[in-house]
């Protein structure tokens, strides 16, 4: 049995003002290549296949796409939902896509036992059995006690998502004796271990106030893949507990990092190896820092390197404070007649102290909205977790909505539903 892990597609998403449309296609036209050659029999998703969870129409497409050009190749696809997708938006297409060789599993409706899949091999027999978990909400596993404290509420939580995932890998050893083979059993999981790297993409999620899962309290799966962080990462140096990381760079951060899908072989009912497979650079992104002087000398050399054809997405860190007003014009001449995109200027970050005195001269050319909004939500002193949550998710919905292309008007309006 050969499975094929990913997570993070993020598909619908806007960097800076700049729309993934181009790279998440020729993604999956890459990934539909490689499940033939590579003799793929199970294709998972572990999580964030969209943005936001109303993904704009053409990311709806290049997902209803890839799952009627991977029905031919005899591949099945799961489909788990992440922090990022709407349990409805996924769960709408679900009966049709089943029909497509395709189980999505978007949230916890119903009893543990559908969350207990058969996974075949391409020649329809049984190869795997897979404890589908898709993103924890914590009403869906806890129920809350009056009185109890933050160190009590977490303990709590941790407790109930062992148990969520030991029951079903009870049921999913029933099942292994079931079919009467010795087959191997797949977990998977959308949260933040402790220890997990995290990039600056990646939007920090609590599953209540349980702020990273012990790796400790998995339960003894033969293979774990496991979504929501963008650098694909071992856990705890456990080789078969894997983040697969996002399969594009999905912020600044990631541009250095090598993307990748994993190969998890699977004979004996027994992992075998796991083998990274590198993803293609659909779209050159780069930080130069240090002085004007230095990033004009970085810029000169990096052009030698980009093909003429293509186009570099640019941020710049600038050392230093001589220039508190016209720096973005500054390093925008340094740009003029280069194929380069200047997506953010900002000045290098020195430590704290130095952090706060430079936010005290940074204007908004310098900020992602992102950051603006979280600066401003900070300010606030909500008590109520589930109203913040509430206030994020609505923030991401209309900024997914103000793609380029809207009118000032409709881009007013929309704040102001803000």
């Amino acid at each position: 049995m050969r499975i094929m892990h990913t997570s993070d597609w993020h598909l619908g998403q806007y960097f800076m003002g700049k729309s993934r449309e181009q790279e998440h296609q020729a993604f999956l036209d890459w990934l539909l290549v490689q499940i033939k050659e590579q003799g793929v029999d199970a294709l998972i998703v572990a999580g964030d296949i969209f943005d936001t969870g109303t993904p704009p129409s053409y990311a709806r497409a290049l997902y209803n796409n890839f799952v009627v050009s991977l029905q031919p190749t005899g591949c099945q696809l799961v489909v788990i939902g992440g922090n990022h997708d709407s349990v409805a938006t996924l769960h709408e297409s679900r009966q049709l896509l089943a029909c497509l060789n395709a189980q999505v599993v978007g949230g916890i409706d119903g009893s543990l036992a559908q969350q207990v899949r058969v996974l075949k091999r391409r020649d329809g027999q049984p190869g795997a059995v897979l404890c589908a978990v898709p993103y924890l909400r914590p009403r869906e596993v806890l129920t809350s006690q009056a009185g109890e404290s933050g160190q009590d509420k977490r303990q709590a939580l941790q407790s109930a998502i062992q148990v969520h995932y030991d029951r079903l890998y009870q049921l999913a050893c029933e099942q292994r004796d079931s079919q009467g083979e010795q087959l191997p059993i797949i977990a998977t999981g959308h949260l933040t271990t402790v220890g997990g790297e995290i990039s600056e993409s990646v939007r920090e999620i609590y599953i209540g106030t349980l702020e990273a899962f012990p790796a400790s309290a998995f339960p003894p799966a033969d293979y774990i893949a496991l979504g929501h962080l963008h650098q694909a990462q071992r856990v705890g140096q456990h080789d078969h507990i894997r983040y697969s990381g996002s399969p594009i760079p999905l912020s600044f951060d990631e541009a250095a990092s090598p993307k990748q899908v994993l190969l998890a072989d699977f004979a004996q009912g027994r992992l075998q190896q796991v083998e990274p497979l590198p993803v293609p650079r659909f779209q050159h992104l780069q930080i130069l820092q240090g002085s004007l002087s230095e990033i004009e000398e970085q810029l000169n050399e990096l052009m030698t390197s980009v093909p003429p054809q293509e186009s570099l997405w640019l941020e710049v860190e600038v050392a230093g404070d001589d220039y508190l007003s016209d720096l973005q014009n500054r390093v925008q001449a340094l740009c003029e007649g280069k194929p380069v995109d200047l997506l953010r200027v900002r000045r290098q970050r020195r430590g704290r102290p130095a952090a706060l005195r430079r936010e005290a001269k940074e204007t908004l050319t310098e900020l992602t909205i992102e950051e603006v909004f979280e600066r401003r939500l900070s300010l606030e002193d909500f008590q109520d977790e589930a109203l913040v949550a509430n206030l994020k998710t609505a923030f991401q919905q209309i900024a997914a909505e103000l793609a380029p292309g809207q009118s000032a008007r409709e881009d007013s309006q929309k704040w102001g539903r803000l």
